[in-house]
């Protein structure tokens, strides 16, 4: 194994330009998720390292091998990695265990080497019984597990899957995230997935990419995405939270309750910078900066608000209980941080 390394890959269709001068490490058994609202050129990024679109410029290597690069297009199937898609490809006309062995028939890989490769693979996820099924004959999650198993039996370093919960209902979808993470495990490769559901990539990945108009925004394991967003385009897409305008000095990205409060009761003429509060840290009670409900939204164990301050800028928070729309209140907020300039 190996890591993969994406060094200044773009991707131009016509006068498009989808990925713009990527660079990213991806280290060796890693889950990365490459995350991004649609059009941002995540999933052309999957299918450069598949090897199924050519590079306009860049380099990338698995290791110190050369996979790719302006002159150097090395096929999908000789790059070892495996792919799973959103649609789950397995031919019709086959058994499950015939789609299974398919990459192995390609190798000639046959016999009881094959048929022994095979039912370890279909036993991983949970299919053993299945193989002699056709595919029109299960349901949606039993056909991503074959298609994982069709990844899997042929042991790539990497493995590439392209948003493969997408088609899937939302019990399905938490069942095969917990087949996702058994299957990481299990085979110790490096993965590389595309979501556009940030839940969804908060949930798997030990790594995320965020891009947005083909480029890379932020990078780094998701706790850090979540508490230390590097500009307001990232701070607004993962989480909830508002982005307030505080006359604030950045001597430091994170603030504190005190300074918090000073900035955002000083005059408008001061310098003024952008900062991201999340709901977790509004304190709503009888003391603090006057604000007034504009919604309460019940989300089980707890209450979402949509609050305005008197200055009109908008934040939410989290309360144990109730409050009716336009009721007047106080927040406290207890941390935020301060962001670039996205």
């Amino acid at each position: 194994m190996a890591e993969l390394r994406l060094e200044q890959i773009s991707k131009i269709f016509g006068t498009q330009r989808v990925v713009r001068e990527l660079s990213l490490t991806i280290p060796e058994g890693a889950f990365t998720a490459l995350l991004g609202p649609s059009g941002c050129g995540k999933t052309t990024t999957l299918r450069i390292l598949a090897g199924l679109e050519h590079l306009s410029s860049g380099r990338l290597l698995l290791g110190e091998r050369l996979l790719a690069d302006e002159r150097v297009h090395l096929p999908p199937e000789t790059r070892d990695m495996g792919m799973v898609f959103q649609s789950y490809a397995l031919w019709p006309h086959m058994a499950v265990a015939e789609n299974v062995g398919y990459p192995l028939k390609l190798r000639n890989v046959n016999g009881a080497a094959r048929q022994k490769q095979v039912m370890a693979a279909l036993e991983v996820v949970e299919l053993g019984a299945y193989a002699d099924r056709s595919p029109q004959a299960l349901s949606g999650g039993q056909r991503q597990r074959v298609a994982l198993a069709r990844c899997l039996v042929s042991e790539p370093q990497v493995v590439l899957l392209d948003e493969p919960l997408a088609n899937l209902d939302r019990h399905l979808r938490a069942t095969m995230e917990q087949t996702f993470r058994d299957f990481h495990r299990r085979t110790g490769a490096t993965f590389v997935y595309v979501t556009h559901d940030q839940a969804e990539a908060m949930a798997l990945a030990s790594h995320i990419a965020v891009m947005h108009d083909g480029e890379l925004m932020q990078w780094g394991a998701p706790q850090t995405l979540y508490q230390q967003p590097q500009n307001a385009w990232v701070a607004g897409f993962i989480g909830k939270g508002a982005i307030l305008s505080l006359a604030v000095r950045n001597e430091t990205p994170h603030l504190d309750c005190p300074r918090l409060h000073a900035g955002l009761v000083a005059d408008n003429a001061q310098p003024r910078q952008q900062v991201l509060v999340r709901p977790e840290h509004v304190q709503v009670g009888a003391d603090g900066v006057p604000a007034t409900v504009e919604s309460c939204i019940y989300q089980g164990e707890r209450y979402l608000l949509a609050l305005r301050l008197a200055d009109g800028q908008r934040l939410s928070a989290f309360h144990h209980s109730p409050l009716r729309e336009q009721q007047s209140t106080c927040v406290r907020l207890l941390q935020g941080w301060c962001l670039e300039a996205a």
